[in-house]
């Protein structure tokens, strides 16, 4: 009787450990078909979670010997290796153990620094005063709130007092976004740039020394998901039609906001080598934003990227809020003389880059012009799903 629970067991164990090992491999794999569709492209996010799953696997397969059964034993020991190699190489740059991509400030002059920080309030959360505190404390020049309908407006609505700087759209679809400055505007507007419900940020904002302004965007594509896109296409065509934007101006740019998106996947990179703008998070650390009430599951979701311009005086993660993201706070300083060594640190795009670009702006037109062809034949409402 023994013999056989034993057995059994082991049969458990052996079955386990080939799911686990199989389930790694095709989740590695399935984001390098660059395909859009959003089964696919959800593994992009959880490369942590991957290597975890991986070692927990390998370390069954060793457990029960595997290298003493045939080769196919031994290659589940080999692509369990590969994985994790491959996955940890892709989140090492988001480590403490690489160079930083952008250096740390050295000004002290307050007068050309700039502080920003960047809420998903989570639209059906109802812990406003919580989160009214939190900005209230951090006390950051730039606030952007996102997933914010009216009643959010009201909760957050003290900040103007503040912040008198203003330039909102509220709406109850989970896209609306409020946006207060403490310091001065010029050119804001808010903007639809694929998506007639997903708004956008852009504006100028005037740091302290009174002479030096510079280029924001506030964004909050769609992630690829069941309930909200079946495909990544508009998602990576908004951030790409402002990294193009980005790409024939030399000002002093800023971009921030809920990108659905990880700042490891193929999209963000292509966007940063498009923009010519640079990670503060590499060689910082994750600080990982989504989700709030699972420690086991997260990732960086909401990003700050930011122009050579720009070294950082303090970059964290901020208290809990109710909501399924925490909110994300920089500090920077305005150093243009070091600009041409930062510019060192970025990424340059190639020809097949700006090609590659342009197709996914043309992809994302095309979704939306369809979707829209749709909705005008199908006049039932679309529901939405918190993101």
């Amino acid at each position: 009787m023994l013999l056989q629970l034993s057995s059994l067991l082991t049969n458990l164990l052996v079955g386990l450990t080939w799911l686990l090992g199989v389930a790694v491999v095709v989740a590695t794999l399935l984001p390098l078909l660059r395909q859009t569709a959003w089964w696919i492209r959800v593994f992009d996010f959880p490369r942590l979670q991957i290597v975890g799953v991986a070692v927990v696997s390998l370390s069954g397969a060793l457990g029960l010997r595997f290298w003493d059964q045939n080769w196919a034993w031994r290659l589940l020991l080999l692509t369990q290796a590969a994985v994790i190699v491959y996955q940890i190489a892709r989140i090492l740059p988001y480590t403490r153990l690489v160079r930083k991509q952008v250096g740390d400030s050295t000004l002290k002059d307050g007068r050309r620094h700039l502080s920003l920080a960047m809420m998903n309030v989570l639209q059906f959360n109802r812990q406003g005063a919580r989160a009214l505190q939190v900005l209230q404390q951090a006390d950051p020049d730039i606030i952007m709130a996102v997933e914010t309908d009216d009643w959010w407006y009201q909760q957050l609505k003290p900040l103007e007092t503040t912040h008198p700087y203003v330039c909102h759209e509220p709406l109850d679809n989970t896209y609306g976004l409020l946006f207060f400055s403490r310091l001065p505007l010029e050119n804001f507007v808010i903007k639809y740039l694929l998506d007639d419900d997903v708004p956008s940020l852009h504006t100028r904002v005037q740091l302290p020394d009174g002479r030096t302004w510079v280029r924001l965007y506030g964004l909050h594509p769609k992630p690829p998901a069941p309930a909200e896109s079946k495909t990544s296409t508009k998602r990576d065509a908004e951030l790409l039609l402002v990294g193009k934007e980005i790409d024939r101006n030399e000002e002093p740019t800023i971009v921030f906001g809920d990108m659905n998106d990880v700042a490891w996947s193929h999209t963000s990179e292509l966007f940063r080598r498009i923009s010519g703008l640079m990670d503060p998070r590499v060689g910082r650390g994750l600080l990982p934003t989504f989700h709030a009430d699972y420690s086991l599951l997260r990732w960086p979701l909401d990003h700050v990227f930011v122009s050579a311009h720009f070294k950082v005086d303090d970059m964290e993660r901020l208290p809990y809020v109710g909501s399924d993201h925490f909110p994300i706070y920089i500090k920077l300083s305005y150093e243009p003389h070091d600009k041409e060594v930062q510019e060192e640190n970025s990424e340059e795009a190639d020809f097949e880059d700006h090609k590659e670009a342009l197709e996914k702006i043309k992809e994302g037109f095309e979704e939306e012009n369809e979707e829209e062809q749709e909705e005008a034949t199908d006049p039932e409402p679309k529901k939405v799903l918190t993101t």
